[in-house]
């Protein structure tokens, strides 16, 4: 394979032939010389093509070349004779690949608004700001896989297709063959699933939790990475119908371990970014958010703040009237109390913990009190929560009497419940919004922005 731009860039001046390839960003002329900015996507900075009109001697050629046009560029890599870089490509052999055509074209010479290039989520990629997310939610990713591959885990791959709720809340995507037009009926007038290709109601899965509990009870410690998907009515900057979830589960751990895991999950994945994104999140600090490289270093080396629910709703009553939302014990908190928490009230990363059993998944294990469970929370400065986890229930009797309690039927269940029965031990686990981390990452505002392809009420596009 031929190099990439960025490497290209890291080259010292040599008499050696070397090939670019990329798409023209900037054209500019003089009378003797004409300067191309190409990229490829893999650095910020572009590659400065300099090519000798003379010497090219193809004029038609450099006029039929625009900004968006794809090209290879052979040459030398010479010092640069301009402040912005340091080498240059002095070409003598270029080729026109893919014409552009400048007046359809719609990323111009100017800056766009991130609202206009969603609705050309096909082309933002090209521009400064989505290419440098995209390398961005590249080396989180791989920060991610070498995190777990260093400690032992095992990456297992959950189900997208499943019969279960894991966080019974019912807004779920469902996936089915019937003819619509002429869905099957019982003599009872109910919806005839037994037709359906699976033989039962099936959904696209929210979250391979459940699944990912089976393997660590045979694995020790897993983690899942992948799509999920839900039918959440929300159209705010925090939410989409469809994202990618990290979710280790970890046999033989308590909601302690559970916790150390967690942030020192999340201070390597900040570490990984800083060390090998530094172009870009140079860019993100400079034009999105202010001083994000020194927030994230800051983060490293700071040890989290643990508060239990209880502690943080009686510190945030003290400052209702500052919130829509009013504070009580028992309600689930907003993302401006969680915001409040981490900015005012404890000044940094916050671990929440204990959380109202009413307002949390059935497979959470139960507190003493038998009021509270033993999840959790991590909430971060201007982002509010980036992971929730729990140690999961591991007692049968309790967690059918839970179940009972949310009202779910313990057959849909079986197998799940058969991880109690046969060899239970304590284990916990967390979920970690792939999409959130990106956004907090680089400081972008609208989580539509941190994926290719956003999915949201009303918006399947592309």
């Amino acid at each position: 394979m031929k190099e990439r731009i960025s490497t290209l860039l890291k080259r010292e001046p040599s008499s050696e032939v070397v090939t670019a390839e990329g798409w023209v960003r900037t054209k500019r002329e003089s009378k003797h010389v004409c300067f191309l900015e190409v990229n490829d996507g893999s650095s910020l900075k572009g590659l400065q093509v300099v090519i000798d009109k003379e010497r090219l001697g193809d004029q038609a050629l450099l006029d039929s070349i625009t900004t968006g046009s794809s090209i290879i560029a052979a040459g030398t890599i010479v010092s640069s004779q301009g402040a912005s870089q340091a080498v240059e490509l002095a070409s003598s052999n270029l080729t026109l690949v893919g014409s552009c055509p400048v007046d359809t074209y719609p990323l111009q010479k100017k800056r766009h608004s991130l609202e206009y290039l969603r609705e050309i989520a096909h082309l933002r990629a090209r521009t400064n700001t989505f290419g440098a997310v995209t390398r961005v939610r590249n080396v989180l990713s791989w920060a991610i896989h070498q995190y777990f591959q260093e400690r032992g885990f095992i990456w297992v791959h959950t189900p997208l297709i499943s019969a279960s709720d894991a966080e019974g809340a019912g807004q779920m995507f469902q996936v089915t063959t019937l003819d619509l037009a002429n869905v099957p009926k019982t003599a009872e007038g109910a919806v005839n699933w037994d037709e359906d290709f699976f033989g039962r109601q099936s959904f696209l899965t929210v979250s391979g939790q459940l699944e990912g509990e089976t393997y660590a009870m045979a694995m020790k410690n897993i983690y899942t990475f992948g799509p999920t998907f839900r039918a959440e009515n929300s159209n705010t900057t925090r939410h989409l119908s469809e994202f990618w979830m990290v979710e280790p589960e970890m046999a033989f751990c308590t909601l302690d371990g559970n916790m150390a895991v967690a942030e020192e999950f999340l201070k390597h994945l900040f570490k990984a970014v800083l060390e090998h994104s530094g172009e870009d999140m140079e860019f993100f600090s400079n034009f999105v958010e202010a001083g994000m490289r020194e927030t994230l270093a800051k983060i490293i080396e700071t040890p989290f703040v643990h508060l239990t629910y209880t502690d943080a709703v009686k510190e945030l009553e003290k400052h209702n009237d500052r919130f829509s939302y009013p504070v009580k014990w028992g309600i689930d908190l907003q993302s401006e109390h969680e915001k409040f928490i981490t900015e005012v009230i404890a000044k940094s990363p916050t671990i929440v913990t204990d959380y109202p059993k009413d307002i949390k998944a059935f497979y959470m294990k139960l507190n003493d009190d038998e009021k509270t469970v033993r999840g959790m929370d991590v909430l971060v400065p201007r982002l509010g929560e980036i992971i929730g986890g729990s140690e999961r229930e591991a007692d049968y009797d309790t967690l059918i009497a839970r179940m009972a309690e949310m009202k779910l039927d313990p057959a849909d269940y079986w197998w799940y419940l058969d991880l109690r029965r046969y060899g239970s031990v304590p284990h916990s686990g967390f979920g970690l919004g792939f999409e959130r981390l990106v956004q907090y990452v680089t400081g972008m505002g609208n989580i539509r922005d941190v994926i290719p392809y956003p999915r949201a009420p009303r918006l399947a596009d592309f």
